[in-house]
């Protein structure tokens, strides 16, 4: 299966949302501050969090994580899903499964809409409104969680993907469908789904909502993972590390909880 780099893709523009000036304007002057500003300035306000915490929380911190084989069980998957892109057939495969989820079939606009605003799920800003949400009408604690690992986990994928700097799929394969826009920087780890898996964990932890409960939180999540191959953002393996790495996190959030709470 050989593709070529040309411009014979096809881009699906869909009507723009209605936003308030000033958050567009906002959303605007976000997107164009040049990625490593957001790294650094994310860095230092970790630094100084760290600083202020005590030694012996961090004692506990890490203690608690070593007791976690989930966790460290997760952290290899995403480990060797990294690895597992120098693998030539693998890449072959994540053509294969992207082309069939990005292409095959009757796309009607309708389903366009959808899968681009049930994409949205996985985006940072979601994450905000939500624990603003939390906030006002739930639980303070748990609002400042949500923040910190979104910020926290948004580092880390930028920074992997600074590492590994593998380019998306509209820069390397020709026929494939683009909804919306084109999404900025690289491909690997998919930071949509890893929000989406992040938050689904999180949730599911705190509040405990059974099976089915669980079941439509990860299909959520799923959903989100599925719907960046759709709109042409990302490789099936992009997607897979970024739900390994978005449960590890929000493990990693309710270990934070658990010693906070208790």
């Amino acid at each position: 299966m050989k593709h070529t780099n040309n411009e014979t893709w096809e881009d699906v523009r869909l009507p723009e949302l209605q936003i308030h000036w000033l958050w567009k304007k906002l959303i605007n002057w976000v997107s164009r501050v040049n990625y490593i500003y957001w790294v650094i300035l994310t860095v230092i306000l970790l630094a100084l969090a760290f600083v202020l915490i005590p030694d012996s929380v961090l004692n506990r911190f890490w203690a608690l994580i070593k007791a976690q084989k989930v966790l460290v069980s997760l952290i290899l998957i995403f480990c060797i899903t990294a690895l597992s892109l120098i693998w030539k057939k693998g890449q072959s495969i994540d053509v294969y499964v992207f082309m069939f989820l990005n292409r095959r079939g009757n796309r009607p606009k309708w389903i366009d809409q959808a899968m681009l605003g049930a994409t949205q799920l996985g985006h940072g800003f979601f994450a905000i409104a939500m624990a603003a949400a939390f906030y006002f009408w739930v639980d303070h604690l748990l609002s400042y969680e949500l923040i910190l690992g979104t910020l926290t986990l948004w580092l880390v994928v930028e920074l992997v993907k600074i590492l590994i700097r593998r380019k998306r799929p509209y820069s390397k394969l020709s026929d494939i469908r683009i909804v919306g826009d084109r999404a900025r920087g690289h491909s690997f780890p998919s930071g949509h789904t890893s929000q989406a898996f992040f938050l689904a964990t999180m949730l599911y932890q705190h509040f405990n909502p059974g099976i089915i409960g669980a079941l439509i939180l990860y299909a959520i999540a799923v959903l989100v993972g599925i719907t960046r191959i759709y709109v042409g953002m990302h490789y099936p393996r992009d997607v897979i590390a970024g739900s390994v790495l978005g449960s590890a996190w929000g493990l990693l959030g309710t270990i934070i909880n658990s010693y906070i709470r208790y």
